[in-house]
């Protein structure tokens, strides 16, 4: 019954996340967000006391509770061991696939010290691959989202010729090169998944290590009575953790991920799922080296979270057929305060892409801020109120605003180039950005020497680089008008 109940809300879990961000019309960011700033890591980096103290607590309480219940990608892998078998072999044999192995200590260490030195040093890439929900999020957003984009292209095709035009067109970014990537990592998944079980969690997954060494003392564990056993072994075949050693009646408690199989497949009531015990029936596995590294890399990881800062934006159009001249700052979204604030905290978990009504975020191709959201605007831009991505973000990479806030906060700036501009050009009149543009930043000013016609003047003092002016701008090849991002966002 235990089990049972596990894998009930093991799978609305994963469903509600893999939902959230499959959601291209941001309606199931407004219920399941949370979910998002309940994860380990994103609550780390966001200093989020009340998620941590929660968890810390769940685990010293149940152990590695949260591994099973609350972590995509661990539950990701569940269902992975359960739909793939490899090698031919039948439901039988793939159910009982595992066996005890002595933990990969080291690994697991090596691990977590990179990790914490990667969020001290800045190094982008490095918390991007480790972070478990993260890499969750970038394997929905660059492998099954392009499947749903080809999906819902078919669907609006019926629609369209039903004429009811009902469903929401889905402006879905596919990445060849991402793709790719994570397509590697994803095949390497299923299949260490899939012979392995758990294999990832307990060697690689930093934050494994870490609540490893508080289940390790939980007050619940699952425990084998060695009255009752037979030594059949089939609990230890079925524990995906490779924790479980039924020959000699231990479990290494920082491995066990309280999935409870073990339980279900005992038909002799020899292991349970009670109150810690400090008897010779019940054995465990000694890791007391484990504590002096683990918790202080911990505490260095910890420490090294800075202050969070502040953020805005604004707008919407659509336009396609010409670039934008080399930015040399990329703007980042209002809320995050900074390219630095953003660059610490962010793990790259795509869920503010996702959840972005105008396809202003996108993921960065720069080795330092991999796959970190970036704006632009060829397809839309910032609406003044919205404040999407601020809301979703579970990290505190971007800060929660309100919408009257995000008037005030500036970005960016637009520069204008004037060779680019129709109006010098080829002598139209235009007027497009100063017309489109929210914070009345832009005049159109006839300029002797420049141009017989009106040309834009951006008022630096007003413009909050939301790029309404650069969506519309009419001149091709290259925008006539761009945002330069700024590297501290400023309160106008």
């Amino acid at each position: 019954m235990i089990r049972k109940a596990r894998v009930v809300v093991a799978s609305l879990v994963l469903l509600a996340i893999t939902a959230m961000f499959l959601d291209y019309t941001g309606t199931l960011h407004e219920y399941f967000s949370w979910l998002a700033k309940i994860q380990f890591l994103p609550a780390v980096l966001a200093i989020n006391v009340g998620v941590i103290i929660g968890l810390v607590a769940l685990t010293a309480i149940f152990g590695r509770l949260y591994c099973s219940v609350i972590c995509p990608l661990g539950i990701f892998q569940d269902v992975l061991g359960k739909v793939l078998k490899l090698n031919g072999k039948s439901w039988k044999q793939h159910k009982y696939r595992f066996s005890y192995s002595p933990a990969k200590s080291i690994l697991r260490y090596v691990m977590l010290g990179l990790l914490v030195i990667a969020i001290v040093a800045g190094i982008n890439i490095i918390v991007t691959l480790l972070a478990p929900y993260s890499m969750y999020g970038k394997f929905v957003s660059t492998l099954f989202a392009p499947v749903m984009k080809v999906v819902s292209m078919g669907v609006e095709y019926i629609d369209e010729r039903l004429g009811t035009y009902l469903i929401y067109p889905n402006d879905v970014v596919l990445s060849g090169g991402l793709a790719c990537i994570f397509g590697v990592l994803f095949i390497a998944l299923c299949i260490v998944a899939s012979k392995n079980g758990r294999t990832y969690c307990n060697t690689i997954c930093p934050v494994g290590t870490v609540l490893g060494f508080i289940s390790k003392y939980s007050l619940l564990k699952v425990q084998i009575d060695t009255d009752k056993c037979k030594n059949c072994g089939l609990c230890e075949k079925r524990c995906k953790s490779s924790c479980l050693n039924a020959k000699e009646h231990k479990i290494d408690y920082s491995r066990c991920v309280a999935c409870f199989d073990c339980i279900d497949e005992c038909k002799h009531g020899a292991v349970s799922y009670t109150l810690r015990k400090n008897n010779a029936k019940v054995k465990n596995v000694d890791e007391g080296k484990r504590a002096f590294v683990t918790g202080v890399a911990l505490a260095v990881g910890a420490s090294a979270v800075k202050a969070q800062h502040k953020t805005v934006d604004g707008g919407y159009a659509t336009i396609i057929g010409k670039t934008v001249p080399p930015r040399t700052t990329a703007p980042v979204p209002a809320g995050s305060g900074s390219v630095s604030n953003m660059e610490r905290h962010c793990t790259s978990c795509q869920l503010c892409i996702t959840a972005c009504p105008n396809r202003v975020l996108s993921p960065s191709q720069e080795l330092g801020s991999f796959m970190q959201p970036r704006m632009s605007f060829d397809k839309g831009f910032c609406r003044v109120g919205c404040t999407a991505c601020s809301d979703v973000c579970p990290t505190g990479a971007i800060n929660k605003i309100k919408k009257e806030e995000k008037t005030a906060i500036a970005v960016g700036q637009a520069i204008w180039i004037a060779d680019n501009c129709i109006a010098v050009s080829k002598d139209e009149n235009c007027g497009n950005c100063a017309r489109h543009c929210p914070s009345g930043a832009i005049e159109m000013v006839v300029r002797e020497g420049v141009s017989a016609k009106a040309v834009p003047v951006v008022n630096t003092e007003k413009c909050i680089g939301c790029g309404a002016c650069e969506h519309v701008c009419p001149s091709r090849p290259i925008s006539a008008i761009y945002v330069e991002g700024y590297k501290e966002h400023h309160i106008r």
